[in-house]
């Protein structure tokens, strides 16, 4: 048996589940010191709360563990710590204890019934739970190792002071009683009734729909199939009664929303006179959408989001679920430009992940702005970092409509930004083709001005940052395009006006009316549930019914690429033309695109372009291209990108030998140089796809 003063010896246990208990962990009896005798563990302190949650999950003693008292010290208060000291200390008692009031009509309880010296006293309105269990456990953040938890496990059986147990199915007493179960609905369940008051679904319907589940699975088997209707009352009275303004001052009531919801939180800095307000937000269903998503999968960023209503811009990060629909998965807002600062909280969110799945793994982080810490990004999680270039675009797109009458004036604008960002007409200068492009429309006036104050002065940054950095295939543009549609829509509501200046109402808003509307989509999809009540407009995008486009319906002369023709899927003696074909700057004269957005039609066509190589390569493939062979020739010092250069490169070199031997054979025309690189060497975010 190790003495108390060994305790760091002890492995840390970390079991590879998101939620674990006590059966799941070795534990070692102490002999000594204050805890003599208890079952003692190490686990990493992060997932103090998986534990709480597994043993809260005890088949035959489900329960819930409420904190009965919680202790801190600030660092440097202890010149000499003891071994078990803490930073923390938190007492955790089974909420059927410790006082007994089975017996008791009177509700006083019996006096000489255990409880801790820093117990709550009679708990008003919870002594109908009261069955004297005893079960508790002791939680220290050790002083010496602040990453680190130490579980102090006091009594781990369910029993009352005479050591029979006293609720669950062990119990006979309980039988056909509610003590058989948790004594509180699970925060799964909470969340679920939650979002379905917030996003309208009404208290009659919230209480049918549970008894329909209840039924579908045979009737109940625990608490949460016992809720009631004052149950889901309660939590409509208490987003009735809810408002952002938790202080006049808009600094304060952020403080107190960060103060209740810190499981919620994975950074927070308060605005200083040297340090930038950040605050890092991702719920608990986001962790797990990004778990499950986000596995072998990309994460890409859609940063800036109200520079000019919002008091700070809002960054979201968003992950792509089975339908290719963009879900958030975490939310940053900030007062400095997010790509500044993700080193102090990228690292912060990685760790959340892996806790909950050491094997976890992204495949690629795509940014929108060329002035994220990329190096941090691709050391955190270790996959390749991306550059997609649909924030710049879109913006580019929603100005010429905007200041431009002349279609074809348009579109050739349109088209000579694209050579500007990726430099494959002028060389490696970006200043001459810009030099270019402003003497050829030098007659568009209103453009050219917004062009020189908005973008002049970062447009070497994209082009560096095309030049350094892989740029995403159009797959995904479509699915962040549908997300900002969705958030533009549901923030910039009118009746939020006098709201936008608060950072404190986006937070409640993001967290409450938003998170919920993503929550229902999902359910919905995995249930089959309140399909009539999702938002239509937002539950596929333009990629999704690109691809439900049959081939038949374009019409692409492959000796003509200036343009092509999309029979219209509802009325088809409607066609539609997609000039600049196949080309991330293709420009189509739909509705939908001329009011600057990422229509069906354009996607189509690229993705035709892409399957039959006829079209010009996309100038993202072509830069990659360019890229891949300076790093062969140039071997970099990180090995992860040296393994995906050379991958790409050899694969690339390959495609163009094939099609080399075909052309000498007499099999295939011979083409352009600058075909022969075709999309091969592009970069396809998903892969099941293709």
């Amino acid at each position: 048996m190790p003495r108390m003063e060994d305790i760091l010896n002890l492995p840390v246990q970390d079991p590879p589940c998101a939620e674990f208990s006590a059966a799941q962990i070795k534990w070692v009896k102490v002999e000594g010191g204050r805890q003599g005798g208890d079952d003692i563990a190490l686990i990493p302190f992060a997932r103090v709360d998986d534990f709480v949650k597994g043993e809260s999950s005890n088949a035959e003693c489900p329960a819930s563990f409420r904190i009965e008292s919680r202790r801190k010290r600030p660092e440097g208060s202890i010149s000499k710590p003891r071994v078990d000291g803490y930073l923390e200390y938190t007492l955790y008692w089974c909420s059927y204890g410790p006082e007994d009031y089975r017996d008791s009509e009177s509700g006083m309880g019996d006096g000489s019934n255990i409880k801790p010296a820093s117990g709550k006293g009679s708990r008003p309105g919870r002594r109908h739970m009261m069955r004297g269990c005893l079960c508790h456990f002791t939680v220290k953040r050790l002083y010496t190792r602040p990453l680190l938890a130490l579980i102090i496990y006091n009594q781990r059986k369910h029993v009352d002071k005479s050591g029979a147990p006293c609720h669950g199915i062990l119990d006979q007493d309980a039988l056909g009683t509610r003590a058989m179960y948790a004594p509180r609905i699970s925060e799964e369940l909470r969340q679920k009734v939650m979002s379905m008051l917030y996003v309208g679904i009404s208290l009659d319907t919230v209480i049918q729909h549970h008894m329909e589940v209840v039924q579908g699975h045979g009737g109940p088997h625990n608490r949460d199939d016992f809720l009631t209707r004052n149950d889901v009352r309660n939590m409509e009275r208490l987003i009735r009664n809810s408002s952002h303004e938790l202080h006049a001052s808009d600094e304060c009531s952020i403080k107190v929303w960060v103060q209740r919801h810190q499981k919620h939180v994975f950074y927070f800095q308060e605005n200083s006179g040297s340090e930038p307000f950040i605050l890092g937000i991702q719920t608990d269903w986001q962790l797990q959408q990004m778990l499950l998503y986000g596995h072998n999968g990309s994460i890409a960023s859609h940063s800036t989001f109200g520079l000019k209503k919002l008091k700070y811009p809002l960054c979201t990060l968003l992950v792509f679920d089975s339908t290719h629909n963009a879900i958030p998965v975490a939310w940053v807002i900030t007062s400095s430009f997010v790509g500044q600062d993700v080193h102090k909280w990228i690292g912060l969110l990685a760790e959340r992940v892996h806790t909950k799945d050491p094997r976890w793994r992204l495949n690629a982080f795509l940014v929108d702005d060329p002035s994220f810490e990329v190096s941090m990004i691709r050391e955190v999680f270790q996959c390749r970092v991306l550059l997609c270039v649909w924030h710049i675009r879109r913006a580019w797109m929603r100005s010429i409509l905007k200041k431009c009458c002349n279609f074809d004036v348009q579109r050739e604008m349109f088209k000579h930004l694209g050579w500007i960002l990726y430099c494959t007409r002028n060389g490696p200068n970006a200043m001459d083709a810009i030099e270019e492009f402003m003497q050829v429309f030098v007659d568009q006036r209103a453009f050219m001005d917004y062009f020189k104050i908005r973008w002049l002065p970062t447009i070497e940054l994209w082009v560096n940052g095309v030049r350094s950095l892989p740029v995403a295939s159009p797959e995904p543009h479509a699915a962040i395009e549908s997300y900002h549609l969705r958030l533009k829509s549901k923030l910039y509501n009118e009746q939020h006006a006098n709201s936008w200046a608060r950072v404190d109402w986006l937070i409640h808003f993001l967290t409450t009316e938003f998170h919920s509307s993503y929550w229902l989509d999902q359910y919905s999809v995995e249930t089959g549930y309140f399909e009539n009540l999702r938002d239509k407009s937002f539950l596929t995008n333009a990629w999704f019914h690109a691809v439900h486009i049959t081939d038949v319906d374009v019409i692409l002369d492959e000796q003509n690429l200036e343009l092509a023709k999309v029979i219209s899927q509802t009325d088809r003696s409607l066609a539609y033309t997609v000039w600049n074909p196949g080309s991330e700057f293709s420009l189509c004269d739909c509705p939908w695109s001329r009011v600057g957005n990422l229509c069906k039609h354009v996607i189509k066509v690229a993705i035709l372009c892409k399957n039959r190589q006829v079209a010009r390569p996309l100038l993202a493939a072509q830069v990659y291209r360019q890229t891949l062979v300076s790093l062969l020739q140039n071997p970099p010092d990180d090995p992860l990108v040296l393994e995906h250069a050379i991958l790409h490169a050899t694969r690339l070199q390959q495609d163009i030998k094939g099609l080399e031997d075909l052309s000498n054979n007499g099999l295939l025309q011979p083409l352009p140089p600058e075909i022969n690189s075709q999309l091969a060497d592009n970069v396809l975010l998903f892969p099941r796809l293709h």
